[in-house]
């Protein structure tokens, strides 16, 4: 993977806060958003711009008008940009962000420096954080007590590796089940009549995720290992196996753990109810460790917030538990999970995959 170096600063704000980030070089605008939000500690729950002298780039959102016209940031690569643009998030608080390119980045994703502790979210922007820094200063101030329980937590210092960590992990990386599998079929296998995986490919499988096979003797075919049948389904859906003449075999984009990782994520679609539950469940296993279903889906639906609704009624958390039951097998093939029957544990890929579950793993 090939890294660029960019270094990030916040305007009108201090004392500073910066970050130099090293991000891949084909990162796409809507990627980078995803890594800002965890390199500087914001929470994502704002619309967000950037900026270069002529273009504006974003999401486009019905309800948001200012008369400027937007290019959709989606697909939009880092590359198209001049070498200094800026990034604004919060367009009432005014958060604005200075980006410039310093060249080629190291060896891997990550924060390679930075400092200064982000300000907490919807606090007036520059100026309202600088009257909070003073309240906060100053015992004697009337709003002293009131801005201390107001901050809460919400003040956190600058840690590089803590920092370099969310940064990588909002890169992403490929599950350990994906290459896996894509190294098993790297110089293509024959289907079986009923198009699935031969035996070998099962077994070869089997033996190194043993725990998909609960009855713990040799599996004969790949729905005896159901995240194995999800995952086959599931990788030629990305495009990233291909069958062609009875043979399958990765596609040229199984080479690059960049394209890997954004074909995975697209099966996840955004402000969908699924990846949002999916998002919450990872990210609340990775925090807090095991747990039952049922728990699992009362803590994920506390986290969905309002407004969600299925066959025009209000969701509950019954159900967010079927979605929970219904994800499991991709959950689980996607290493997002360890499934031990109602007993659901983090995966190796919990913080790694899905960009929410990045950022909300801290917040919770």
């Amino acid at each position: 993977m090939r890294l660029i170096r960019l270094r990030v600063r916040m305007r009108d704000v201090a004392p500073t806060v910066e970050r130099v980030i090293d991000v891949p070089t084909g990162i796409t605008l809507d990627e980078l958003h995803e890594v800002l939000q965890v390199a500087f500690g914001w929470t994502d729950s704002h619309l967000h711009q950037f900026r270069t002298g002529t273009t504006i780039y974003a999401v486009p959102f019905e309800e948001w008008d200012d008369g400027e016209p937007e290019v959709d940031e989606r697909g939009v690569r880092l590359s198209a940009l001049p070498p200094v643009f800026g990034y604004a998030y919060d367009l009432g608080d005014g958060w604005e962000h200075d980006i410039e390119v310093l060249g080629r980045g190291g060896e891997t994703p990550g924060c390679i420096g930075g400092e200064g502790t982000c300000p907490p979210e919807d606090c007036g922007g520059p100026y309202g954080y600088t009257e909070l820094l003073q309240a906060l200063a100053d015992p004697r101030h009337s709003e002293h007590d009131a801005m201390r329980v107001w901050v809460g937590d919400r003040l956190r210092p600058f840690e590089q590796d803590i920092t370099s960590r969310r940064v990588a992990d909002a890169v992403g990386v490929a599950p350990e089940s994906v290459r896996m599998l894509l190294d098993l079929l790297a110089n293509g296998v024959t289907l079986t009549p009923g198009g699935r995986l031969p035996r070998v490919v099962v077994r070869a499988v089997q033996e190194q995720r043993p725990g998909w096979y609960p009855l713990g003797r040799p599996a004969s075919i790949e729905e005896d290992l159901y995240p194995l049948a999800v995952l086959h389904d599931l990788l030629r859906h990305v495009r990233l196996l291909r069958l062609a003449n009875g043979v399958l075999r990765p596609t040229k984009a199984a080479a690059s753990e960049e394209d890997v990782v954004r074909r995975l994520r697209s099966w996840f679609a955004p402000q969908q109810f699924s990846t949002g539950v999916a998002e919450r469940a990872a990210a609340l296993l990775e925090a807090h460790g095991s747990m039952r279903v049922p728990q699992l889906a009362a803590e994920v639906f506390d986290l969905l917030g309002r407004g969600w609704q299925r066959g025009g009624r209000p969701i509950t958390v019954h159900d967010v538990e079927s979605e929970l039951y219904r994800l499991s097998g991709q959950l689980e093939a996607l290493d997002l999970v360890e499934n031990n029957r109602s007993l659901w544990g983090p995966g190796p890929a919990a913080r790694s995959l899905l960009p929410g579950a990045t950022l909300l793993a801290d917040l919770v």
